[in-house]
């Protein structure tokens, strides 16, 4: 297995460059709207709020392979948009990505829905299950969890 991509980077929507925003968007939607058939509008407004911060890994080239967005939810942060390039899949870019949000955040819960067959992945970061399976409007089954502050 090829060693997992190290460079990883946050960012806050301002310090993004114009092709990399791009290319996270562009990586969000070949995922979630290409390869899981899911209609939907990825360009939400929350990337660009003061609170959210971008987690992304880059390959050698600097651009992006993996992402996700972590959102000021006030009493909460929420973990969302967690996507990776099909061919770094397996690599623990993921992995380094949530690791690196619970170093950061985990002074607060953090919560996120979670697509159901990788809930028990998220169960080892922390995070339990809090409520009912549900579609979303796609028919994508996902699961709602939590991991709660750690002092």
């Amino acid at each position: 297995m090829d060693q997992p991509t190290t460079d990883l980077r946050v960012q806050q929507f301002a310090d993004l460059a114009p092709d990399v925003a791009y290319a996270l968007w562009a990586l969000r939607s070949q995922v979630f709207v290409v390869e899981q058939a899911a209609a939907y509008l990825d360009l939400d407004g929350r990337d660009t709020e003061a609170g959210t911060w971008h987690v992304w890994c880059a390959d050698g080239a600097g651009l992006p392979v993996a992402t996700l967005r972590v959102l000021d939810d006030g009493a909460s942060w929420r973990v969302g948009r967690v996507a990776t390039a099909e061919q770094h899949r397996g690599r623990g870019v993921a992995t380094a990505m949530v690791r690196e949000v619970l170093e950061r955040h985990g002074d607060r819960e953090i919560v996120l829905d979670a697509q159901s067959h990788l809930e028990h992945w998220y169960a080892g970061f922390g995070f339990t299950v809090t409520g009912d399976p549900y579609a979303d409007e796609d028919g994508i089954l996902h699961v709602p969890m939590r991991r709660p502050a750690v002092r």
